[in-house]
């Protein structure tokens, strides 16, 4: 996942949406929906902060860059009693330090 149309399909699908179903929650075609996912189409900047706010995720992120271009070595470690998270919580568990680290600024 290194650009906008994989990341907005990757995020659509994490969420259990249809492509006609975020249509309808941001209020734009299901067709302008397919587009940007087939790489055809890229939003303007308002449509791309909208869908930034709805997946809770930094723009940067949302067409596939890293957020900072000089990363820190960082550890968060934690005990969650044994159980295993799928890569889709992780990456989800990730956003989070985001999210987290952006509200900062």
């Amino acid at each position: 996942m290194n650009n906008f149309s994989d990341m907005l399909k990757y995020l659509r699908k994490r969420e259990g949406l249809t492509q006609q179903e975020l249509a309808k929650k941001l209020d734009i075609s299901k067709s302008t929906v397919s587009m940007y996912e087939n790489g055809n189409r890229e939003p303007d900047f308002e449509t791309l902060e909208t869908i930034a706010d709805f997946f809770n995720v930094d723009m940067n992120f949302l067409m596939g860059k890293p957020s900072n271009p000089f990363p820190e070595v960082n550890t968060l470690a934690a005990h969650f009693e044994g159980e295993e998270f799928s890569e889709a919580e992780m990456e989800e568990i990730k956003n989070f330090v985001e999210f987290v680290k952006n509200k900062r600024k």
